[in-house]
């Protein structure tokens, strides 16, 4: 099929975006609009081999940073005529096993599953609306995030919580960066020569939400968040793993309702919360005792995690670090894995800070688990899944 993808990766405060030609791979522009909410908001956007068009200014919310985008294929083009437009969205629930056509009744089920991803779903929302308004009678395809994670065994999914919330109210174990974890997972079987049906891998999807996930067999077998992306690692603005408990303890002693103890697990724990920014560069670029104990409680925790998935697969393959932060921080990728080699898990410090390659391995040539760094493209991966919808049999 001829023609053109949108592609909106509408994240908690970012967008992502890429026009996709199905026929050749080649993105004809693609651009990032970032820190929306913040004061100093900026977008970039990229067409062919022209000079990027930027624009700096605050961004309120994310329909002012889509409006930006549109204006910006205006002013920078090439000519925006998508045959669909891809979403990413966040939280699917046990509704969602695959992409869909969006239609009104999809959007009110996304917008129910809102509480259980509130800093995703209602503004993945936002993108599929105004894309919607702006292109009028072309097929817009919601990608789930947690649709690659449904097919975690029970023993996974199930919390051992009161059976009336599992069974009435749907409390399970959904997980998260399902859309990256697939691609990823391809991306490394072709880059060791393997079946994906064969291996055993561990990814580590780094970024301003962070997650791990065990796969086998080209299967998610644990994943690392949740019923919610609040789950698991320390991440930019998110606190990861704290005691249940934590909620009842802050009510009785502090007077704080629900709202304001998710508000501040959500939006205000995390990296933000121990190093005053969620923003890893600026964390790294600092040497004080806050950034010192930020870093160690994050690369402590995605150790942690990484023990107990290697236990739980009882043998391992690859190491796939993506994200940001994974694709780009050397020090992060080796800080996570100190103390590992007795498991097969070493960092070569040469190849660990080399660049030179996209997809490439940071552990010593023939170590018993390979240490990779292959950057995500959700991009493509929601744009392939667009088309194999809009033209079954592709």
């Amino acid at each position: 099929m001829a023609g053109r993808i949108l592609v909106l990766n509408t994240g908690s405060s970012s967008i992502k975006y890429e026009l996709v030609d199905v026929r050749t791979r080649e993105r004809p522009a693609r651009g990032l609009v970032e820190r929306i909410g913040e004061e100093r908001g900026r977008l970039t956007h990229h067409a062919g081999d022209r000079p990027p068009y930027v624009s700096e200014e605050p961004f309120p919310g994310h329909e002012a940073g889509l409006a930006a985008v549109m204006k910006a294929f205006e002013a920078a083009g090439p000519e925006l005529d998508p045959v669909a437009v891809g979403h990413r969205v966040v939280h699917g629930g046990t509704r969602f096993t695959e992409a869909v056509l969006v239609d009104d009744g999809v959007i009110g089920a996304i917008e129910e599953l809102a509480p259980l991803a509130p800093l995703h779903n209602p503004v993945n929302l936002a993108g599929i609306r105004v894309a919607r308004g702006a292109f009028p009678g072309v097929p817009q395809v919601a990608v789930f995030d947690t649709a690659f994670q449904l097919a975690l065994p029970p023993e996974a999914y199930t919390y051992a919580v009161p059976r009336d919330w599992r069974e009435r109210l749907g409390v399970r174990r959904f997980g998260f960066h399902g859309t990256s974890c697939a691609y990823v997972s391809r991306r490394a079987a072709a880059f060791l020569g393997r079946d994906p049906a064969t291996l055993d891998l561990i990814v580590l999807h780094l970024g301003n939400g962070a997650s791990a996930t065990a796969i086998s067999g080209g299967r998610s077998v644990d994943t690392s968040m949740g019923l919610t992306p609040l789950e698991g690692l320390v991440m930019g603005t998110r606190s990861g793993d704290v005691d249940p408990a934590l909620a009842g303890y802050l009510a009785r002693v502090n007077g704080m309702d629900a709202r304001q103890v998710e508000s501040g697990l959500d939006r205000h724990g995390g990296l933000l919360a121990l190093a005053g920014t969620g923003d890893m560069r600026e964390v790294r670029a600092r040497d004080d005792a806050e950034a010192r104990l930020a870093l160690a409680v994050y690369t402590r925790r995605i150790r942690k995690y990484v023990g107990a998935y290697y236990a739980l697969l009882g043998r391992l393959d690859a190491i796939v670090f993506t994200g940001g932060v994974g694709e780009h921080d050397a020090a992060t990728r080796a800080e996570s894995l100190a103390g590992l080699d007795r498991l097969g898990v070493t960092v070569d410090p040469a190849l660990n800070q080399d660049e030179s390659a996209r997809e490439r391995a940071v552990s010593p040539p023939g170590a018993e688990v390979a240490v990779l760094v292959i950057p995500t493209d959700e991009e493509w991966e929601i744009a392939r899944q667009t088309l194999a919808l809009i033209t079954p049999g592709s």
